[in-house]
């Protein structure tokens, strides 16, 4: 009788001692190796989804196990399939979803296109449009446009802006792109 009370005192005890191990790492945070592991793993699910277009523009913010997803998209079922594959990546545990769902216009639609052609179209500029993943981003809600992502110098960054502000029916061009060190 003696030895099952003991035995059951011992792991009574490890319990314990598990449970404040699990509750001072989750007060910690993650170790930064897992972190990074982690901002890695959701950039891939992003930039991996079927319908994420020059169009669309995805921001994350990765703090501790927490996930903050942001940015512009043209389909409602973008922003859930955003969530959906990064609540899926190991270790996340909690996902706030802030993804903007841009409104449908027929009018934007045009703008889209013909901004598309006007920067990917330019010869100095067509060496952007060889990746899958296009480096500009073209958002364009209510007629006015803003750029996000890289580029190689400060005079393709003017370069995009001045064709950008050429395109018949964009009413302001807000250029949030950077030029890569």
């Amino acid at each position: 009788m003696k030895g099952k009370f003991f035995v059951g005192l011992i792991a009574l005890a490890a319990m314990a001692f598990s449970a404040v191990a699990r509750s001072r790492v989750a007060q910690q945070g993650p170790s930064p190796e897992v972190e990074r592991r982690i901002q890695r793993e959701v950039r891939h699910q992003l930039v991996m989804l079927p319908y994420l277009d020059v169009f669309d523009n995805l921001t994350y913010k990765v703090d501790g196990y927490n996930v903050t997803l942001g940015g512009q998209v043209t389909r409602p079922s973008l922003k859930s399939s955003a969530e959906a594959v990064v609540k899926k990546v190991e270790g996340v545990e909690k996902v706030d979803n802030q993804i903007e769902v841009l409104p449908l216009s027929p009018m934007d639609d045009r703008i889209r296109i013909r901004l598309f052609r006007s920067i990917y179209g330019y010869a100095p500029l067509q060496r952007y449009a060889l990746p899958v993943i296009k480096p500009i981003r073209i958002i364009v809600k209510n007629g006015h446009v803003t750029l996000e992502g890289v580029v190689d110098n400060e005079a393709d960054k003017n370069m995009v802006t001045l064709r950008a502000k050429s395109v018949p029916g964009t009413f302001s061009v807000t250029n949030n792109l950077t030029v890569e060190k």
